[in-house]
């Protein structure tokens, strides 16, 4: 399985707005592909993230989140070894 990182303040300016939330996901998965683990990391808000755990569900094979404070947590894997 690959590993992707997405630094998730690098999927919009300054400041994320709801508005644009369909872009943010659409600029995730295609960086994200399919199957591979997704690391997601960076600042940013907290309802992004989950917009992006769950958009992610279902084509990323795991999908972690890492940070300074907490390292990396595994949101889920799908890999069945």
């Amino acid at each position: 399985m690959n590993s992707v990182t997405i630094r998730v303040d690098s999927l919009y300016d300054q400041v994320a707005k709801l508005s644009q939330l369909s872009d943010y996901e659409a600029k995730a998965v295609a960086l994200a592909g399919e199957g591979n683990e997704v690391v997601l990391t960076g600042p940013g808000p907290v309802w992004l993230y989950l917009r992006l755990a769950h958009r992610l569900h279902g084509l990323a094979g795991r999908l972690i989140y890492d940070s300074p404070a907490s390292g990396p947590v595994v949101i889920f894997d799908h890999d069945p070894h």
